[in-house]
């Protein structure tokens, strides 16, 4: 396990200044590249960006936010977390993914996922009711895609594919690497063995020792479908500190206001502090000193056989100054003392 991955994330969550004043999002995205920067010189494995369409992130096109990180970096692998395929051609996200990891010299992967929020299918003039089917259907047309030989597909919700070449080629055996996003149903574990596509579960709350069900399922479907050994990943939120009391005290106005907004639109009573120490203290949110931190993502990674841990960093309205030191620790001293842990 000493070979885990371990990572960073971020939604390019709008951030406020010194003064709480709120920042534009053009500056957002130039700190979330500073930021990755700043990750790669220090060491991390991986930066993983996710796909929005609101005004309260702003990164829509993570793609290109990893293009500029690219230019800018020479080790850390380079992916979306998620990108919604559901509302997305296919064939489009895998040339762009495909052009991201020749200009990259082979870091680009794609976090494939249906998306938390819903705002990209009317964008895009995509109808809910074909949530599930437009997700498992596009699913089906990306995984032949990475076999990049010629292509023939059919489905309800594209145009047919016959004998089809898709470009740019890239230099990888299996085509683009890919991984699935999974919130946690058994159905969302069996596609991603089916697919031969590795699952990242999205742990944001509640121990994560209650997803071993779901792993041993993973698993278990490997076996049953003779499948190789796939790995798993994890991402959950979190912020470091010099202490617990600090690490807490920063985050929990930034976390408290990201919560109660999501909350407010889907009808949840807002969140307290009692509640945000309870998911510090045995939840999925990585939220302390160095130590505590480590040895939070070292328990997770025992318990569940885990080959990568991602970090979500970025928290709501967090100032860019406080991201860049939990970066630093996170760095310098969370991943080496998650080794040695991992180690003994």
């Amino acid at each position: 396990m000493t070979d885990v991955i371990l990572g960073l994330d971020s939604f390019g969550d709008i951030t406020v200044d010194r003064d709480g004043a709120r920042l534009h999002p053009a500056q957002v995205l130039r700190n979330v590249v500073e930021e990755a920067a700043l990750a790669d010189r220090l060491g991390v494995d991986a930066i993983t960006l996710g796909e929005h369409h609101r005004n309260d992130f702003a990164i829509s096109s993570p793609e290109i936010v990893l293009a500029a990180i690219a230019s800018r970096t020479e080790r850390i692998l380079l992916g979306t977390g998620v990108t919604v395929l559901s509302s997305d051609d296919p064939v489009r996200v895998y040339e762009r993914f495909a052009t991201l990891d020749a200009v990259s010299s082979g870091r680009a992967e794609v976090i494939l996922g249906r998306g938390s929020f819903t705002e990209s299918f009317p964008l895009f003039g995509y109808d809910l009711a074909d949530y599930d089917q437009l997700f498992s259907e596009k699913l089906d047309l990306f995984s032949a895609l990475r076999a990049e030989g010629p292509v023939t597909w059919s489905g309800r919700h594209r145009s047919t594919l016959v004998e089809q070449e898709v470009h740019p080629k890239t230099e990888q055996p299996g085509g683009v690497r890919a991984w699935i996003g999974v919130g946690g149903s058994p159905q969302s574990v069996l596609r991603s063995v089916q697919v031969g596509i590795p699952m990242m579960l999205a742990i944001i709350g509640g121990d994560p020792v209650r997803f071993r069900p779901f792993v041993d399922l993973y698993r278990r479907a490997q076996d049953e479908l003779g499948a190789d050994p796939m790995p798993l990943g994890v991402h959950s939120p979190g912020h470091v500190a010099e202490t617990d009391a600090q690490a807490r005290d920063e985050l929990w106005e930034h976390f408290a206001a990201n919560r109660n907004r999501i909350g407010r639109e889907r009808g949840w009573p807002e969140t307290t502090r009692a509640e945000f120490d309870h998911e510090a203290d045995s939840g999925s949110l990585y939220v302390g000193s160095t130590e505590s931190v480590a040895q939070k993502i070292a328990a997770t990674v025992r318990a569940l056989g885990a080959d990568r841990f991602d970090l979500k960093y970025a928290n709501g309205t967090m100032p860019h100054e406080m991201l860049m030191s939990s970066i630093e620790r996170y760095a310098g001293e969370v991943i080496p003392r998650v080794r040695e842990l991992l180690a003994e």
